[in-house]
């Protein structure tokens, strides 16, 4: 089973889980008091009151207040360590395990993509406080089209939604966050197509973050139309054989003006690229975490980020 660490609940307090949320907070007070907790919980543990007592223990207000505060303080001094670092400038996700983790809490696979979605704007929180200019989410590839009527449905749905609320999004306009969405965009249905060139229209002046959004994308076919616009410019005689060179091919890419990703994370435990940014990750860090994508936690991001400031990247020398 992945590790999940969600508390889920919405706006107004209500539990989503209908009682199965996993919590992480627990190790975190092993984390500190070390070993004796652990043999003290096991002397507790051997009665029915003991084991009453910590179950109780562990729902009340009070153990949730001091978890929270001891994970507020472990992330700080994470947060801490890793400013003392170069970060990375731009970070692609590949957000994945919505419907597995949806299936281990007894949950729709429609709640799993919503919890998905909401994570997004969390990182993108997580960003902004760390002075990450780029963020890159792959949110549904080509062969994506391949799932049912009713999933690509839902999924087009929520991906709008998302866009639309994005237009009227303060942090949007506060941070100076251009979108751009990358991919085959006439794949999409037509509402779709048109807010996402909308949100594009109205972000384009901003310069401050970058948010990437790739959608009915695929690695393998960036390539392909790439080639296929050289050898439109080729034949109209505006681009010379001869003069193709990486930075050529960069510059007819959806990413076309910006920099390759530092960083590529890949969320569920699963360890593959699935068609992503294959010519941008050439010389990319890549770190898969075994969270499932909407119980990603601030902590599991970091911990990505510092893994990569601890690497040394030779580029080949």
């Amino acid at each position: 089973m992945r590790r999940i660490s969600v508390n889920l609940y919405n706006g107004n307090g209500i539990d989503l889980s209908g009682g199965n949320a996993i919590s992480s907070q627990k190790p975190s007070l092993r984390f500190l008091a070390g070993k004796k907790i652990d043999e003290w919980e096991k002397y507790v543990l051997r009665s029915t009151t003991g084991k009453r007592i910590f179950a109780a223990f562990y729902r009340s207000s009070l153990y949730n207040y001091f978890s929270k505060k001891i994970t507020e303080f472990i992330d700080y001094k994470l947060i801490e360590e890793i400013k003392q670092r170069p970060l990375p400038k731009h970070i692609a996700i590949i957000m994945d395990g919505n419907r597995r983790f949806a299936k281990e809490l007894d949950l729709s696979w429609e709640a799993g993509h919503i919890f998905g979605k909401e994570k997004i704007e969390e990182v993108l929180d997580w960003c902004f406080d760390l002075g990450i200019c780029i963020l890159t989410i792959y949110a549904f590839s080509t062969e994506n089209f391949k799932r049912s009527q009713k999933e690509i449905k839902t999924l087009m749905l929520l991906l709008k939604q998302e866009l639309d609320k994005a237009k009227n999004d303060s942090r949007i306009h506060q941070n100076k966050v251009r979108i751009r969405i990358l991919g085959r965009l006439e794949y999409l249905p037509k509402d779709l197509q048109q807010s996402a060139h909308s949100i594009m229209e109205i972000t384009k002046p901003y310069k401050s973050f970058q948010l990437n959004i790739a959608l009915a994308y695929g690695g393998r076919e960036e390539i392909i139309q790439a080639i296929q616009h050289m050898g439109s410019d080729i034949k109209k005689g505006k681009l010379k054989v001869k003069n193709i060179s990486k930075k050529t091919v960069s510059s007819y890419l959806y990413t076309s003006g910006l920099p390759d990703p530092d960083l590529i994370l890949r969320t569920s435990g699963e360890e593959r690229i699935s068609n992503f940014l294959l010519w941008q990750m050439a010389y990319s860090e890549l770190y898969f975490s075994d969270v499932y994508w909407p119980a990603l936690q601030k902590r599991d991001f970091l911990l990505a980020i510092r893994t990569y400031q601890h690497r040394k990247r030779r580029f080949g020398k």
